[in-house]
């Protein structure tokens, strides 16, 4: 399952960007959305790969951006009680769920957009106009996605 991050605005950006952009359902910098890993999809992240950060999240991260960050609908938080309305012990179990495709956030109830905070101690040193792979920021980053989720919990 890919995590996706916007990390750049939408000024002077070519309309194909702008439309994936909505079609993903990142409307605002800062937020994240969990997508599968399809063929579609990738083509898709082709387009969007100099204004998004992306990569496979693990149990560990979806798990802390569940309970940070996971709301329902009417802005509630997730709790203790929602957890065993849909038969999860911990969110660590309804992170594993959700990754295995047990589950999926519609059928939860969770909102498919996490609104991040910007990450702490800034991005990488590269900044947000750079790729990945240069030192930057956007792109595709594999794993090292958790770590920048995680500043942004």
């Amino acid at each position: 399952m890919f995590a996706i991050v916007r990390i750049r605005g939408e000024v002077h950006t070519s309309p194909t960007v702008k439309k994936t952009m909505e079609l993903l359902g990142l409307n605002r910098i800062s937020h994240m959305v969990l997508k599968p890993k399809t063929a579609q999809m990738q083509s898709m992240l082709k387009n969007v790969e100099s204004f998004a950060a992306f990569g496979e999240i693990n149990a560990a991260t979806l798990a802390l951006v569940l309970e940070k960050r996971g709301r329902l609908v009417g802005d509630k938080r997730l709790d203790a009680a929602f957890l065993k309305k849909h038969g999860a012990k911990s969110f660590e179990d309804l992170a594993n769920q959700l990754l295995a495709g047990q589950t999926s956030l519609s059928k939860t109830g969770i909102k498919k957009v996490f609104r991040l905070n910007s990450p702490r101690k800034g991005f990488e040193r590269g900044g947000i106009k750079k790729a990945f792979s240069n030192g930057g920021v956007t792109g595709y980053r594999a794993n090292a996605i958790n770590d920048l989720i995680k500043r942004m919990a």
